[in-house]
């Protein structure tokens, strides 16, 4: 598990979720300072990491990336945690609602994913 501080390819993502899932890696997005957290078995996990660095909980988002997909197409993120669970607000569901969060969400993965 890490807070990334340099680009990924997508090759690194793939081995990465060679050693855990096979086809899939966890990452926590910070949507205020635009900082990720990858490879680990929960996002909770990443979400703690990123809290233990400053991070507050209200801008962290989880998500889950496919490397073997097209980095710009629609299956390559995937919006689905428990942490995204957040009556307060207004995501009622494990996804991300709010299409403007998204969106940065996936400017950021698209900064960090190379």
């Amino acid at each position: 598990m890490e807070i990334l501080k340099k680009v990924v390819s997508i090759a690194d993502l793939q081995t990465m979720a060679d050693h855990l899932f096979g086809n899939l890696v966890k990452a926590v997005i910070d949507v205020q300072c635009g900082s990720m957290a990858v490879d680990a078995e929960l996002h909770a996990d990443e979400e703690s990491l990123l809290l233990e660095n400053g991070s507050r909980q209200e801008d962290l988002w989880g998500i889950n990336l496919y490397p073997e997909f097209e980095k710009n197409g629609e299956d390559f993120i995937e919006f689905d945690s428990m942490i995204n669970l957040r009556p307060s607000q207004n995501n009622r569901s494990r996804g991300v609602d709010n299409p403007q969060i998204r969106e940065k969400i996936k400017k950021i993965v698209h900064r960090w994913v190379a």
